[in-house]
Formats: structure tokens, sequence, C-alpha cells
């Protein structure tokens, strides 16, 4: 069991000074513990997270600058500066930056499981194949890509 360290993660700062950079995109730990695990994101533009599922984990992203076309069970939806995407566990979702423009955000799940583990092992990786197979062991199943 990891517990959570009280303090403060500084803005220009990952926790024990990890960042990943997966398929483009920028991760920065910001917090890491067994109950959740959160990370600030840099999408650049055209950049996304294709459509998967976390059968074990709710995820959140709040969106701090740019926007997200979030696909969420099929559905399509904007999200905003300020806006909180809510995806809870078992559904399926995709992150996507089609707005020309970077944007970011805060990340975070519940529980952590073994997220932070795939993240280590994907990061800097730059076949979305091989991503995509080695998730399936890490309780992440993506979906093909909607139309």
């Amino acid at each position: 069991m990891v517990a959570m360290l009280a303090g403060i993660t500084a803005a220009n700062e990952g926790f024990d000074n990890v960042v990943w950079n997966i398929l483009g995109q920028t991760y920065t730990l910001k917090q890491h513990a067994t109950d959740s695990l959160a990370w600030h994101a840099v999408f650049p533009a055209g950049t996304f997270v294709p459509p998967h599922v976390h059968f074990t984990q709710d995820e959140f992203i709040y969106v701090l600058s740019g926007k997200y076309d979030i696909w969420l069970d099929g559905k399509e939806s904007v999200a905003k500066p300020g806006d909180l995407v809510r995806l809870s566990r078992g559904i399926a979702h995709g992150i996507f930056n089609k707005s020309g423009e970077t944007a970011t955000s805060l990340f975070w799940v519940t529980p952590t499981r073994s997220l932070k583990t795939l993240f280590d092992r994907i990061s800097n990786m730059s076949n979305p194949e091989e991503v995509v197979r080695i998730a399936s062991e890490y309780e992440i199943n993506f979906l093909p890509p909607p139309a």
C-alpha cells in the first residue's frame, strides 16, 4: 500500500521528478498513492487518447486551457477551461484535441491500480499498436477508433 504524502508538488515539477511522454502528450506526475493518481497533461494540437475502458477505475479531467472533444459512451461533447469531465469505470471514453491549439488539464484516477506502472512502461514508445497491446496487460482495454 502506498500512502499519500502530504505536501506540495511545484507547478513546474513532477512528483518524484516523474514526467512521461505518451504518444506525443506530456504527463507530469503530481500525486501518487494507492487510492489515487494525478497528473498534469499537455495535449498538443491533433493528439488524442483513443477510446478505451477502465474496468477498475474512475477517471476525471479538469480542463485548464484549450478544449477537448470527449467521446463518452458513443456520444461526443466538448470540455472547456473550468469544466470537469467525469469518466465512470466501465464506460468507454476517448479524449481528442481537435482545437488546433495546445490543451492542458489535470487528470486523476481512483483507485490507482497499475496505471503508474503502465505509464512507466509505455513512456517514450512510438508504436501505438504496441501501446494498446501493453495497456491490455494493465486493465485498460482500447476500442477501435470512432468513425
